[in-house]
């Protein structure tokens, strides 16, 4: 397959260095080390707080994780990626960079490890780990497109593959990825700035044949297309309600044990004024993209909620906001849609929701716009063998009903993410007007 990059011998990272071809996909480059920035912690409080919390970013600075399902804590846990933006006023323009940063959870210190020109508000740099606390992956601006960086904080390399990525498979072997520059097109924020950020990149037809998700090795640095828009769409069981509608891949993750894949497909028609109109539609596949499974138990068109799906550790289920008899709940059901159930009978569903591995605890977010043009934010853990909802902490965070169109991409949701070992949940919320992370302590809640 001809390479999405060129085949010069030299190209420029976001940040000026120059890249080496050194395999027929794969180009390197050495980073120099930036020296560990010293810092305090500090312990946040509020009323009714039921656990200790620390706010473990820089207080001068505008940080975030990559997403709810997107751990930023280290393998070992000693260590979290974050992404540190420039500003958080207003939407970026292609060309601007955010910084990549490493936090010493037991130094308290923090690194910047890459800048990049591919981020977004609600994802970051989309900086995620591979297999150990070595690596760290996230995407850059090379020879104008977007392809995946692997960072190595051992030995200072850099290597830079031939097509972005939206996630790493957990076992270091792959990424992933519809092209960054085509998420915009459907919803602002989560993959890198558009040259003109009302006039994103579009597709044209209603299911491409030779545009989909692609898998690049990150050892051999080979791509190639794991399955077609057409291959996905093909499979909707229910045929458009008007004409013209063009389809795009979303949301795309490998499961813990890097088995299967979750993909999001959205549909969009003439007229689309990027609001929720998305049509969303879940399907999974084996980790060859092979065995499609379609997993809706809604109907397909103009569905009104349901989203934020997310795998269960198990790797079999999936945990996802649904509508239950008119009513949004929590959900939980098998990759091919059977096992369906809703997780609570009582909690009305909103926000962000993941579950820990022995399946009893979900967390998700709730936002609350205040009449005085301020916002909180709660952390909610529900007991799905009591079926009791609790609120964990309160934060402050971004007001939004100001925010629509395209703008509406600065809110801050929580997007809780539990660590690996499931002892602790990092948490976005805003400090003294800021982003910054917080990092609650689940140990003594979750029994």
């Amino acid at each position: 397959m001809k390479s999405y990059l060129s085949r010069r011998q030299f190209l420029l990272t976001s940040a000026g260095f120059s890249v080496i071809l050194i395999s027929p996909e794969i180009w390197s480059c050495f980073r120099p080390k930036n020296k560990k920035q010293s810092y305090d912690f500090r312990t946040y409080k509020s009323e009714d707080q039921l656990t200790p919390i620390t706010i473990v970013t820089p207080e001068h600075g505008n940080f975030v994780h990559t997403y709810f399902d997107v751990t930023p804590f280290s393998p070992s846990g000693r260590y979290m990626v974050t992404s540190k933006l420039p500003f958080h006023d207003h939407l970026p323009e292609l060309g601007v960079a955010a910084d990549v940063c490493v936090i010493d959870l037991l130094e308290q210190t923090i690194e910047t490890v890459y800048s990049t020109k591919t981020w977004g508000f609600q994802t970051g740099t989309n900086a995620q780990w591979g297999k150990s606390d070595r690596y760290v992956y996230t995407n850059d601006l090379i020879d104008s497109k977007a392809v995946m960086i692997q960072i190595d904080l051992q030995n200072g390399d850099i290597k830079a593959y031939s097509r972005s990525m939206y996630n790493i498979a957990k076992n270091g072997e792959y990424g992933i990825g519809f092209p960054l520059e085509l998420l915009n097109a459907t919803q602002q924020g989560y993959g890198m700035p558009s040259p003109e950020v009302n006039n994103p990149k579009t597709l044209t037809k209603q299911a491409h044949k030779n545009e989909g998700l692609w898998r690049t090795n990150i050892k051999t640095g080979k791509s190639e297309l794991l399955y077609s828009l057409y291959d996905i769409a093909s499979l909707v069981p229910e045929q458009m309600p008007e004409p013209d509608g063009i389809y795009y891949f979303w949301h795309s993750k490998y499961n813990n044990q890097c088995t299967r894949i979750m993909q999001v497909l959205r549909c969009i028609f003439p007229g689309f004024d990027g609001g929720s109109a998305r049509n969303p539609m879940l399907f999974t596949t084996d980790a060859e993209g092979r065995n499609i499974k379609f997993t809706h138990h809604n109907p397909v068109w103009d569905y009104p909620l349901g989203g934020h799906p997310n795998w269960h550790p198990d790797g079999e289920h999936i945990i996802r906001n649904m509508k239950v008899d008119d009513v949004t709940r929590i959900c939980q059901f098998k990759y091919d849609g059977s096992d369906f159930k809703p997780l609570s009978e009582t909690f009305k569903a909103s926000g962000h929701p993941s579950i820990e591995s022995s399946g009893r605890y979900v967390i998700t977010d709730k936002r609350i716009n205040k009449n005085d043009g301020t916002a909180i934010m709660h952390l909610l853990l529900i007991d799905t063998h009591t079926d009791q909802t609790v609120k964990i902490c309160t934060a402050p965070t971004v007001y939004t009903e100001n925010l629509t169109g395209a703008i509406r991409a600065l809110r801050l949701d929580g997007h809780p993410s539990w660590s690996r070992d499931y002892k602790k949940v990092s948490l976005q919320a805003t400090s003294n007007g800021r982003r910054q992370l917080y990092v609650v302590d689940m140990e003594k809640i979750i029994k």
